[in-house]
């Protein structure tokens, strides 16, 4: 007697239920990326627009594309507006971002070094008291700032700027980090058995293996320093000392004096341009692998 078996539905392997389940994984995980870039890009890109178009249109038409397109004329009337005063503001927040992102890199590069590589008494105590700072929102340091400040009777200068901008304790707490990772304590030792001393050995061997976190740390003191508007609100009266976020601000409160609305909308796009350029410029030396400058 014939036996007839009935066709049986087969079951996917393993193998193939796991590629299944990888696929809608990251099909889930680039979706969600693809909102976030979403989320972050599509303020930007109104700015773009918005500051294209001729005055009298900014809200008429699509506000997410170009109509009556007139940038540069735009650009040309926020540079000459108040006699000039939009490029004077650019100069003083490029000269505390340049200046407070150096020095302040440097110090936190030294000061994480130190933390890393030298043995002494409240070490670890010095290093959470930074830590502990690290925690603290930076609006709350504004206040006992200015009274510092007034009491050295240097506000409303740009030292009142620059001196604040010039500590980044997540900078000491990120360049410790680094250099107990990459700096080899048998390279240090090499290098003051032949002779060297402690400040060549750091600038020479130990800062070049850092450099990665030293990018990563003047970018993020560039990015803060840069659009930081309450500090120097707090500090500076004088428009001439003013950055180009305090004085965006004002014309954007003094629209009913005669400012008009493109005013700070184009100047805030071109406020952009100057961290475009420091990411763009940096981003080869922020992604190079943490082995640059090894041992070999």
């Amino acid at each position: 007697m014939s036996v007839i078996s009935a066709a049986r539905p087969t079951r996917p392997t393993r193998p193939a239920r796991r590629r299944a389940t990888d696929i809608a994984s990251k099909t889930v995980v680039n979706g969600v990326l693809g909102l976030m870039a979403l989320y972050t890009l599509i303020p930007l890109w109104w700015l773009f627009v918005s500051s294209t178009k001729e005055s009298g249109y900014l809200y008429t038409g699509t506000p997410l594309w170009f109509s009556h397109f007139d940038l540069f004329t735009n650009i040309r009337d926020v540079f000459a507006f108040e006699d000039g005063i939009f490029p004077t503001w650019l100069a003083n927040s490029a000269l505390y971002s340049l200046v407070g992102a150096g020095v302040g890199t440097l110090l936190s590069a030294m000061a994480g070094y130190a933390l890393s590589k030298f043995h002494f008494r409240g070490r670890e105590g010095v290093f959470n008291v930074i830590l502990a700072s690290v925690l603290i929102p930076a609006p709350m340091f504004a206040l006992p700032l200015f009274l510092l400040m007034a009491k050295l009777d240097i506000t409303n200068s740009y030292w009142s700027v620059l001196l604040p901008s010039c500590v980044s304790p997540f900078g000491v707490y990120l360049c410790r980090i680094f250099a107990a990772a990459s700096v080899p304590d048998e390279l240090l030792e090499a290098a003051r058995l032949d002779g060297a001393g402690e400040r060549r050995t750091f600038f020479r061997i130990a800062l070049p293996l850092m450099s990665p976190a030293l990018v990563t740390v003047f970018l993020f003191q560039f990015v803060g320093i840069w659009n930081n508007y309450l500090l120097p609100s707090l500090m500076l009266n004088s428009p001439s000392l003013q950055p180009v976020t305090v004085g965006l601000v004002q014309w954007r409160a003094e629209r009913a004096s005669g400012v008009p609305t493109l005013m700070p909308i184009t100047g805030a796009f071109l406020s952009l341009i100057p961290l475009l350029i420091a990411f763009i410029c940096l981003q080869r030396f922020w992604r190079k692998g943490l082995t640059a400058g090894a041992v070999k």
